[in-house]
């Protein structure tokens, strides 16, 4: 179990992570997302030792680092895997993933598991990038490490492999009964790979939980806006219900707002229904993008809010055309206090 507690890690007088707490337990994957520059990488760099730590603790149990106490890289017993796959040119499948192994016997058990069998004795260069991110993922597994980051590993991918990838890089991990702490700048990744997802924003944690409650019950509106699409309307709370401008709904309060009935509820495409309906059209398309089963459009409503709706791909609708959108959510809609 990897225990970090009021983690810090500063560049100069600058604050890069500011106290973050974690517990990540057995086999337990966490995926870490945010924007370019919010400490996602420096967070793997400081568990892996290879930056010192300003403040707080990192506890694996066999060891306890802090800023006063520096563990080594080659002490933590931390596997790596980068999205440049950092694989020796010059040697083989086997030799890159049996470097510096006495008993070879698990590496034999991870270059079969991954299906690289018939590349043994072929060098990077000859391979695929989706057969390059295998070979470092065997590497890694091979030498039995307490817990495993990865930092992008699939940004170097094109699509389709990616999400046939993903899933074996998990199945791997589990497998193993291994942590991982993952960081992807992908959302869908994030939130199908991870057993839970943690979401930072400017260094700290702004929220860690299943991939479930980070998407439906966001602790802000960072969180709400970072993963996936995030509209807000105004709403009136009356008892558990949402009273909103294009319809009622069931409400979970997000927010410091218990005296205030006036708040904004958090929309998501797929929480509502789109219908071609003239006499009780409500919003005005701005623009639809096609996305193959789907389209994806944005409308304005009557009162002035912006909302962004899903609908099948066999209805064409285009700028300027007259919509009714209506809530179709059966679960509780997350909402927050009024913006001021």
């Amino acid at each position: 179990m990897l225990n970090v507690s009021d983690l810090s890690v500063d560049y100069g007088s600058t604050r890069v992570v500011d106290k973050l707490n974690l517990v990540l337990d057995d086999s337990e994957i966490l995926m870490l997302v945010g924007p370019t520059g919010c400490g996602k990488t420096t967070i793997l760099h400081a568990l892996a030792g290879l930056i010192p730590i300003s403040e707080g603790r990192i506890d694996l149990g066999r060891w306890v680092a802090t800023p006063k106490k520096n563990v080594p890289p080659e002490k933590r017993n931390v596997g790596m895997v980068f999205q440049d796959f950092a694989l020796f040119p010059h040697m083989t499948v086997e030799q890159n993933v049996c470097f510096r192994l006495q008993n070879t016997t698990l590496a034999d058990h991870w270059i079969s598991l991954l299906g690289l069998n018939a590349f043994r004795k072929a060098k990077p260069a000859r391979l695929s990038g989706g057969q390059k991110q295998r070979v470092a993922l065997a590497r890694t597994l091979a030498h039995e490490p307490a817990f495993v980051l990865l930092d992008e590993p699939l940004s170097n991918l094109d699509a389709s492999l990616k999400d046939s990838l993903r899933w074996e890089i998990k199945e791997a991990l589990k497998t193993a009964g291994v942590p991982a702490i993952w960081v992807t700048h992908d959302q869908d990744e994030a939130l199908s790979v991870g057993d839970r997802v943690g979401i930072l924003n400017k260094g700290i944690l702004e929220q860690i939980d299943t991939p479930e409650r980070c998407f439906a019950e966001p602790k802000s509106r960072f969180v709400a806006g970072f993963l996936g699409d995030a509209c807000f309307i105004p709403a009136t709370v009356s008892g558990a219900n949402l009273h909103t401008p294009i319809g009622v709904a069931p409400g979970k309060n997000m927010g410091d707002n218990d005296n205030d009935n006036e708040v904004e509820v958090l929309i998501r495409p797929d929480d509502l229904i789109a219908q071609q309906n003239g006499e009780t059209a409500n919003a005005t398309v701005l623009w639809s993008r096609y996305e193959g089963e789907s389209r994806l459009c944005a409308a304005t409503l009557d009162s002035g809010e912006l909302l962004k709706v899903r609908v099948s791909h066999e209805m064409a609708v285009v700028p300027k055309d007259r919509i009714h959108l209506a809530i179709n959510s059966v679960h509780p809609l997350a909402y927050f206090p009024k913006e001021t």
